[in-house]
């Protein structure tokens, strides 16, 4: 897959994707990289730690979070994106759902899209701005409640719903990644749910992101505070890479990348 100027070969190589948070309120890391010396000091210790994207997001999607306006987002994330494109050699994702800062993001360099609401919030003109520029792109599984019929299937059907958003808009299959979206439209036992049975989304023929992260459904599991919770991320890693994931959003790079080299290395043995 090509993202930016970088072909990744997502079938043999799990891809790390480091989060830089330039929020003053996400769940994990806020406040902690909204001032560009901290942004660049961490942005290059994920690279040396082994991300190869690097995922910005200025508006936190935490449970209870407050949006803030378009401006105020683009004013957060333009300025790093910039920043980290002029300094760093690597792929820039910006995490946003929002068509004005991503059509901002994508000028100053952005590389992806990483969409929580899989192309469908408001007028769902993402899609075209997608198509249009070429970029790569994340699609998300969301929604706006936890009530499903079939569990799994109600989930792949959401994530086909946004496929076809893309190809009307010609978005080539090319650009997509797939998230199955675990902390987003979902209880406990369907996080857990969705993380065990990943290797469904591969019915859907793209490369699966999975974001688990230090989210709740961890620190509820482990009974963990937020900081505690690097080992079940790295967990939950392992068994995404061995249902078929390959891109792994974290903010924890150097114990998720050794631990995908290690299982890779296993993985690989017999071959």
């Amino acid at each position: 897959m090509k993202i930016g100027k970088n072909t990744f070969n997502l079938e043999n190589e799990p891809v790390i994707m480091g989060i830089l948070n330039v929020t003053p309120d996400s769940f994990s890391d806020g406040g902690k990289w909204n001032c560009m010396d901290a942004a660049f000091t961490h942005t290059e210790q994920m690279i040396k730690e082994g991300a190869k994207i690097i995922d910005i997001g200025g508006e936190s999607t935490r449970p209870g979070y407050s949006r803030i306006t378009d401006e105020e987002e683009i004013s957060r994330v333009v300025p790093v994106i910039e920043a980290v494109k002029k300094r760093f050699d690597i792929c820039v994702s910006l995490d946003t759902y929002k068509t004005k800062v991503a059509e901002a993001g994508i000028a100053a360099g952005a590389d992806m899209i990483n969409d929580i609401w899989g192309l469908k919030w408001g007028k769902q003109d993402m899609a075209a701005l997608v198509a249009e520029t070429g970029v790569a792109v994340c699609i998300m599984h969301n929604k706006d409640n936890t009530t499903y019929n079939e569990y799994v299937k109600d989930v792949l059907a959401d994530l086909k719903e946004s496929i076809a958003i893309a190809h009307k808009a010609k978005i080539k299959d090319s650009q997509i990644v797939l998230d199955p979206g675990v902390g987003f439209g979902k209880n406990y036992q369907q996080n857990l749910t969705i993380i065990q049975q990943v290797d469904r989304l591969k019915e859907l023929g793209y490369p699966i992101l999975l974001g688990t992260s230090r989210k709740s459904v961890i620190g509820l599991t482990l009974d963990a505070d937020i900081d505690d919770r690097i080992a079940g991320t790295v967990a939950t890693t392992v068994m995404g890479y061995e249902r078929g994931c390959c891109i792994f959003r974290v903010h924890d790079v150097k114990e998720n990348y050794q631990a995908l080299m290690m299982a890779k290395a296993i993985m690989d043995a017999g071959e």
